[in-house]
Parts: C-alpha cells; structure tokens; sequence
C-alpha cells in the first residue's frame, strides 16, 4: 500500500516554509521507519524547487501531485498549524474523496532533530 503525505507547504514567511519543509521530511522518515511505503510531494517537490528554480504554490504542482494522489492508495494528511487554510491540501482531501481513496488525519508534534555528528 503506497501512502500520499499531504501537508501545507507555501506561506508568505520563508520560514514557516522551511519548519512546514523539515515537518513533512520528518514525518515521512517516521512513518517509512514504521513500515509504510510513503510519498511526500514536499519533500520531493521542494528539492526541484531549488535545484531548478521552479515556482512553488498549487497552480504549478496541482497536476504533478494529484497523479501521484491517484497512484497512491491512501491518503495522510499532516495536521500542521493552519493545514486546514492550505488550497492544495483542501483539494487534495477532495480528490481523494472523490477518488473513493482513504483519508487519514496526523497530529503534528515536532520530534527532536537528529543528533549532528558533524560538530
């Protein structure tokens, strides 16, 4: 069973954007680690972002994501602050419903950084 990790990404402040960025990475590692196939659009997304310069936003990625929501076969949704407020996680909620997919809601708490074995 392949699993679509929606949560909320775009936001005015650059840095909501990079806590939203690491929560979705984290919580993907999570759940891989607990056995689950997973695809996070945010995490795959966000490095073509920078390394190509690609827009963000859901008017560039909304084709891209709901193909991967179709192939998927449930749908998680990461409950982030104002996750609710996102036009593409709405949307992505919808087209699985519609998709007769599964909709499952996470509750978000932050899980300590890694420790660095750099320093």
């Amino acid at each position: 069973m392949l699993h679509y990790l929606a949560s909320p990404y775009t936001h005015p402040d650059a840095a909501i954007m990079e806590h939203r960025r690491v929560a979705a990475c984290r919580k993907a590692a999570e759940l891989i680690e607990s056995g689950l196939a997973v695809l996070s659009p945010i995490a795959h997304n966000v490095a073509l972002i920078r390394e190509a310069g690609t827009p963000t936003g859901w008017d560039c990625w909304r084709s891209q994501d709901l193909a991967m929501l179709t192939a998927c076969d449930k749908l998680l949704v990461l409950q982030l602050p104002s996750w609710q407020d996102s036009i593409g996680v709405r949307a992505e909620i919808a087209a699985a419903k519609q998709l007769g997919k599964p909709v499952e809601f996470l509750p978000w708490c932050m899980p300590p950084a890694p420790p660095r074995t750099d320093m």
